[in-house]
């Protein structure tokens, strides 16, 4: 089936060694704030690995606005075998990019014959700097997945045409709702299975109805698929109300920007906003483009055949993305582009090709195709490292974009979760709600900012104003009760809890702040009184302050090592003081502050030195500091 000779098998190895040559540096990145914690740390379903219960979820659920149990199984095995090792997660995506890069080979030789345009094709493929945002992206996984099913299904296709057969054809079948159970953007599979029955098999001419008969099943899984997946989506809300005209001009201008970006691909962002309005004659130059490019290609369908199959397949698979139906708040994405790209550069392989040999200088092939490939491993190799966590990824972006709500959200998100930066973080949380006033989220964590920086009657209004946006929402509702208790105002903060709990009654956060509301306080405002008693001398009293807020929440990083450093100061509660330091750590690994107080005080228990000094170095390393570091030398000697 699969059978090849030697240099097919280099070629193999080669789209395999380039393919981790350029992503090898994510093996050391974060996951991101954007997605990431609904696909893999936030999700319990996938944080839980492979069970029963997982399995029977994936299935049934709807979670991320879509339907593809394909998926969560594959985050599932990440989890079984890595936990929440980032870097494995990331490599697991490097591995299947490149298994659909060799999958893209060894389909479009079969289906052509020409090993070395094809060959160009899935290296191109493989390093092309439009494709970082599905590798580099833990919750793409989508992507990356249902393109191996997508090839392989068109593999299945091309052996099940060399000799027709109902077990040839279940291949086809079975690979196609595997596909569609990973993403469903391969519903236009079939579509391109006619394309390719134009070019390169030649079988509409041959067979004609009966090719066309064929597809009726494989249309039906993915009518099927399209009609769940739009269920879905309409039910939790990601499909948006915009004007008709202002799509249509988005999808256009989108087809243009797509190959364009192909072509020269810069300023490429995780985020591109929605356009406020359009340009007329910009538009009207994408139009055109689009309209001269189809009717040339339908024109030389008979001279140059795979032209026509090329456009189509770009063309076609980009309609379920391209804007028609409007799902979310972006305009166009790079991750779109993973399966459509590969019908520009079947024009471009096949096309540069003749154009050589009808000008007798075929002997520029292979530098050109050389150079080409190089350009893109380069520019990968620089996009990849924009994903290296959260913070980079979205001042990146925020750099190559306007006006763009969504980065500067999660970028105040990010810096918000690392200590210290609350003041850093407020300024974009206030860019994303001026830019996007309707955006509950920015609303809510501008909130919770403020609230941690203790403006409090400014956080109050935030979240007043994200519950007029929904007042069906929760999270407002639990934020807004929180900031009601540290102000004292616990009347109030109960019924906004109580809200929270009847929206939804799986809140545990709400249930554990109304149960603390009740009994006269909540964990955050525990902890506030605790450090603030800390700070005033008063340890014995900030130790009844700290202690009710790790008993109220016990997975409050904070509140552990704060109670921690308050038993630090009676001798006696010495080992006390050690296992509050390591609940902070093991709550936090990345919390310097903990790591070096745990160290300091292990440090003066004897036979613990060597924990102590892998303490204190991972504090250095999480926060350098000279001084640190000179003390970790002494104490090594």
């Amino acid at each position: 089936m699969f059978a090849g000779s030697r240099l097919d098998l280099l070629i193999y190895l080669a789209l395999f060694l380039a393919t981790f040559a350029v992503y090898a540096q994510v093996r050391h990145f974060d996951f991101v704030n954007y997605d990431d914690p609904d696909y893999t740390t936030g999700n319990v379903h996938v944080r839980q690995g492979l069970t029963v219960q997982g399995l029977e979820w994936a299935l049934t659920s709807r979670d991320a606005a879509n339907w593809f149990p394909v998926t969560w199984v594959s985050h599932m095995v990440d989890a079984q075998f890595f936990g929440l090792a980032s870097g494995w997660h990331h490599l697991h995506n490097v591995l299947l990019h490149a298994l659909a890069a060799i999958l893209l080979f060894i389909f479009l030789e079969r289906a052509t014959g020409s090993r070395w345009r094809s060959a160009l094709v899935a290296l191109l493929f493989a390093l092309h700097p439009l494709h970082v945002e599905s590798v580099a992206w833990v919750a793409e996984r989508k992507d990356v997945l249902s393109a191996c099913f997508w090839f392989l299904t068109l593999w299945a296709y091309v052996w099940y045409t060399e000799r027709p057969g109902w077990g040839r054809y279940l291949a086809v079948t079975m690979s196609l709702c595997l596909g569609l159970m990973a993403k469903p953007m391969v519903v236009t599979l079939p579509l391109v299975l006619l394309l390719l029955d134009c070019w390169p098999l030649d079988r509409l001419r041959q067979r004609g109805r009966k090719a066309i008969w064929e597809k009726l099943p494989l249309l039906g899984l993915s009518g099927a698929a399209a009609v769940i997946t739009w269920l879905v989506q309409e039910h939790a809300g990601a499909v948006k109300a915009v004007p008709l005209a202002t799509r249509l001009g988005n999808a256009t201008l989108s087809y243009a920007i797509y190959i364009q970006k192909t072509f020269w691909p810069s300023r490429l962002a995780v985020f591109y906003p929605y356009p406020r309005g359009f340009a007329f004659l910009p538009l009207i130059a994408a139009g055109l483009q689009l309209a001269v490019v189809t009717v040339g290609v339908i024109m030389l369908r008979r001279r140059l055949p795979y032209m026509l199959t090329g456009w189509g397949w770009f063309v076609v698979t980009l309609v379920p993305v391209i804007g028609l139906v409007q799902v979310g708040g972006q305009a166009r994405a790079d991750r779109y582009m993973y399966i459509s790209m590969v019908g520009l550069l079947i024009m471009l392989a096949w096309g540069a090709a003749e154009i050589l040999e009808s000008w007798r200088a075929n002997v520029l092939a292979a530098p050109l195709a050389a150079a080409a490939c190089v350009a893109c491993a380069v520019l990968t190799w620089i996009q990849v490292g924009y994903w290296r966590n959260s913070e980079t990824l979205f001042r990146h972006t925020l750099a190559v974009t306007s006006d763009n709500a969504v980065a500067n959200h999660n970028l105040g998100n990010a810096l918000m979760a690392s200590p210290g930066r609350l003041a850093e973080a407020i300024p974009y949380l206030k860019t994303a709600v001026r830019i996007d006033p309707d955006s509950v989220p920015a609303h809510t964590d501008l909130g919770s900012a403020l609230a941690k920086s203790g403006q409090l009657p400014q956080a109050i209004g935030q979240f007043e104003e994200a519950i007029e946006l929904a007042p069906d929402a929760p999270i407002p509702h639990n934020n807004l009760g929180s900031a009601l208790t540290q102000a004292g105002r616990l009347p109030e903060a109960i019924e906004e809890f109580q809200t929270a709990l009847r929206l939804d009654p799986n809140y545990d956060e709400a249930r554990r702040n109304l149960t603390a509301a009740q009994a006269g306080g909540s964990s955050e405002s525990r902890l506030s009184r605790g450090i603030a008693l800390l700070k005033a001398g008063d340890s014995s009293g900030a130790i009844d302050e700290l202690e009710a807020a790790v008993r109220i929440d016990p997975n409050d990083a904070d509140a552990q090592n704060n109670l921690g450093v308050a038993l630090s100061r009676f001798p006696e509660r010495q080992r006390d003081s050690i296992a509050h330091f390591e609940a902070a750590v093991r709550l936090r690994p990345d919390f310097a502050d903990a790591q070096f107080n745990l160290g300091v005080a292990l440090s003066g228990i004897p036979g613990r030195l060597p924990d102590a000094l892998h303490h204190l170095e991972e504090a250095e390393r999480l926060k350098p500091d000279p001084e640190l570091e000179r003390a970790i030398t002494q104490l090594k000697r």
